[in-house]
């Protein structure tokens, strides 16, 4: 899936992943390809990135907001 994260300035990261972890506002979430549709609010934690790898990245993020779109595109606004 294709994972894009914007901070409020500009991108910061965007690479094709397996899987991405972090905090929402309803609990912790572990998002992988061919996901539901979602938008949800991020909480203050880590966001956890595998890449096709297997390596792992990781963003702090204080605030923010995730989405989830058919067709494996996740995009991430972090604070």
């Amino acid at each position: 899936m294709l994972l894009h994260i914007y901070s409020l300035r500009k991108p910061v990261f965007q690479k094709e992943v397996i899987s991405v972890n972090l905090k929402t506002s309803n609990g912790e979430i572990t998002i992988l390809d061919n996901h539901r549709p979602l938008i949800t609010p991020l909480e203050k934690g880590v966001i956890r990135i595998t890449d096709l790898k297997g390596s792992e990245e990781l963003f702090e993020a204080t605030q923010g907001f995730v989405e989830v779109r058919p067709k494996g595109e996740v995009s991430i606004l972090i604070g």
